[in-house]
């Protein structure tokens, strides 16, 4: 069985309109949302054996600020496939290429990307859960895909379960502002 993974980065901040897209750093909602995250993970033993992470500075605080809740220090490679805002088909790409052995892939990037990929991939899991990601994948929001497979390139549209959604809010013990 493979498990992936699908980070969407935390909260960015537009307060510097002259700063390129690509180096936009993650606003206080974003830092206090990341480590919840990571602490979800940690507690339900999703640690990654690989991180795929999106070079944008978003994306890499958000790995960061959620690694530091894990228990363990998957191997990371920042791609620039994943600065991505398509279907999702580049995401799966690299999923695909760089996987290797891991049997657990967490991949941090962008929507539309992030979204649209959840949703190509998922066939089955919680109804609920699966309707939360059709109506929207906010910031920060994590859903973990189990495939009933060993290889990476068997992975195909709907052959997904759907084993956690959580967003930033369900973790949080009052609302993140």
């Amino acid at each position: 069985m493979l498990r992936l993974m699908l980070l969407r980065h935390a909260k960015s901040s537009w307060t510097d309109p002259g700063l390129d897209d690509h180096d936009r750093p993650l606003n206080p909602r974003g830092q206090k949302a990341a480590p919840l995250v990571g602490r979800f993970m940690n507690a339900q033993k999703l640690v990654p054996d690989l991180v795929l992470c999106s070079p944008a500075r978003r994306a890499r605080e958000t790995w960061k600020l959620a690694a530091t809740e894990l228990k363990a220090s998957p191997r990371l490679l920042m791609e620039d496939a994943l600065y991505d805002f398509g279907n999702g088909g580049r995401i799966l790409d690299t999923v695909r290429a760089k996987s290797d052995t891991a049997r657990s892939v967490l991949v941090v990037g962008h929507n539309p990307s992030i979204e649209r990929l959840a949703q190509r991939l998922i066939g089955k899991g919680d109804a609920k859960l699966r309707k939360r990601v059709a109506e929207k994948y906010p910031t920060g929001a994590l859903a973990v895909i189990t495939f009933e497979t060993s290889d990476w390139g068997n992975i195909e549209d709907g052959k997904g379960t759907l084993a956690f959604f959580v967003r930033p809010r369900d973790l949080a013990k009052e609302p993140i502002t």
